[in-house]
């Protein structure tokens, strides 16, 4: 079965692991003398195979080191790097680019400015696919190259071969909310148990999306510093996220945020108490782009070599993403601390064993499949997702495209869209076979059950009447709470 890449949740960590192994496979037989972090020469592993890649976004290192880690698997490449000299210029949509791109080539790379775009190109081809960035969604691959590199630092410093983070601190700092790499790589970080510390710029936190599947899917906590018992000193963040070592813990949207101290290991409390230092920076740019009117980014957040002589920073390392603007002092460069350069340089080996994964090179590297922990709940009619950037929403994509949910909590009732992560609380149910709604939303599962197909979800009860629905008799009618339409609140 054919395996894509579109968000980091489709790599377990095993996988993971994996694919880190097969990469300093490929260091150690082609690293250049004094540079043992960059792969020089060329394999023949490839030879038969083609990549194209689909770039709708400006791209420098995604594009080059997916290209050449094609190259030096031996294999070829095939580029769309421009949207103006394109199809999608005139107008052709995502499932057709792909549809006929895979005649051309065995696996498929793209970036495109619909968060969601990765995941139709997946629907709509049987070849392997890899996200390199929807918009302000996800951008897996730049989270396997961080992972990578916080792999590298951190065996180092323990002198082990151990992959957990458990004993990691690592701030975020800058566009949390609208930078791709930040989302996918702190769900990574709550899996593999780092202490994840957001420094945000003014009016770029983590978006509410991303918080709540912190929550739901990793069990991840937002601890706040007047939690702690026993505090040993006062040099301590405000805000760390951290994930349990016990069992999974759904408490941050729940109302027991006080609790959230005693939901850790007594070694956890510990460890927190004494946590006086940061191992590693994560920095972004202001992605100016994304953000409304394209302007903004005043008192931004930036890393330079004095705020390292700070005691608390003087054993971090640096790392960003690239490209940097002014939040990353040149001044850093040459400090062995900044391993961003390093960190860039680790996306070909990298990308090398993902390629070579994904088109089965080493068969046994990835398992068949990857099964949703969660049931799918899809309609043509019914509920919408109302992020305006999701590729459902776009009027050339959404002429085909249906809005696919996945049922991520029962009570309430939660629905994730598929391709952008956002959550609903529906407050309607209905059957498309009787056309009759009501507000008692637990009848979903009986319907579902029945038929999957029958079931049709709406925030509120309005939309269901704009569909020509009739409310079925002796029901209540949805109550008011639901009435808004609303995504749901996090804050």
């Amino acid at each position: 079965m054919t395996r894509s890449l579109v968000s980091i949740e489709d790599l377990d960590n095993d996988e993971i692991e994996a694919i880190f192994e097969l990469a300093d496979r490929f260091l150690d037989e082609m690293a250049t003398t004094g540079k043992p972090h960059r792969v020089r020469g060329r394999r023949t592993l490839a030879r038969d195979f083609i990549l194209s890649t689909l770039f709708y976004e400006p791209s420098t290192r995604t594009r080059l080191s997916f290209e050449s880690a094609m190259l030096r698997l031996g294999g070829h490449v095939i580029s769309s790097a421009e949207v103006t000299s394109s199809s999608a210029a005139k107008g052709e949509t995502i499932a057709d680019t792909v549809r006929v791109v895979e005649n051309y080539s065995d696996i498929v790379v793209i970036r495109h400015s619909h968060e969601g775009a990765a995941q139709v190109a997946t629907d709509y081809t049987d070849l392997p696919v890899i996200n390199a960035g929807d918009g302000g969604h996800e951008h897996p691959t730049q989270t396997l190259c961080d992972l990578y590199t916080l792999r590298a630092a951190h065996r180092q410093k323990q002198k082990n071969s151990d992959m957990s983070f458990k004993d990691v601190t690592i701030e975020l700092r800058g566009d949390l909310k609208h930078g791709r790499t930040v989302h996918s790589l702190v769900y990574a970080l709550a899996r593999f148990g780092a202490r994840i510390i957001p420094s945000h710029a003014p009016g770029c936190d983590l978006p509410d999306h991303v918080k709540q599947r912190l929550a739901r899917d990793y069990g991840c906590l937002l601890l706040r510093k007047q939690e702690i018992e026993d505090l040993a000193h006062d040099d301590f963040p405000e805000f760390v996220y951290v994930t349990p070592e016990g069992p999974h813990q759904r408490t941050l949207w729940t109302g027991e945020e006080a609790d959230v101290w005693f939901k850790l290991s007594l070694d956890q409390r510990q460890k927190l108490r004494e946590m006086k230092s940061v191992d590693f920076f994560y920095a972004t740019r202001f992605q100016k782009e994304r953000h409304e009117g394209g302007s903004g980014g005043e008192d931004y957040p930036a890393i330079d070599a004095a705020m390292l002589k700070n005691k608390r920073y003087r054993q971090t390392k640096v790392m960003h993403p690239l490209p940097r603007v002014d939040e990353l002092s040149y001044d850093l460069d040459e400090d062995p601390r900044g391993v961003y350069f390093k960190q860039a340089a680790y996306g070909v080996p990298v990308r090398m064993a993902l390629i070579a994964s994904m088109l089965e090179l080493f068969p046994s590297l990835l398992s068949q499949s990857r099964v949703s922990r969660y049931p799918l709940y899809s309609n043509a009619q019914g509920l919408h997702c109302t992020n305006g950037k999701c590729v459902t929403r776009q009027a050339n994509e959404a002429r085909y495209v249906i809005p696919k949910f996945w049922i991520v909590d029962e009570v309430p009732l939660t629905v994730r869209c598929v391709y952008c992560d956002f959550e609903y609380e529906p407050g309607v149910v209905s059957r498309s076979s009787t056309k009759k709604y009501t507000a008692e939303i637990d009848e979903w599962r009986e319907i579902y059950d029945r038929s999957p197909r029958d079931l049709i979800l709406y925030l509120n009860e309005q939309e269901a009447i704009d569909a020509g629905h009739q409310l079925r008799r002796g029901k209540k009618r949805a109550s008011s709470q639901r009435s808004q339409g609303e995504p749901v609140a996090t804050s």
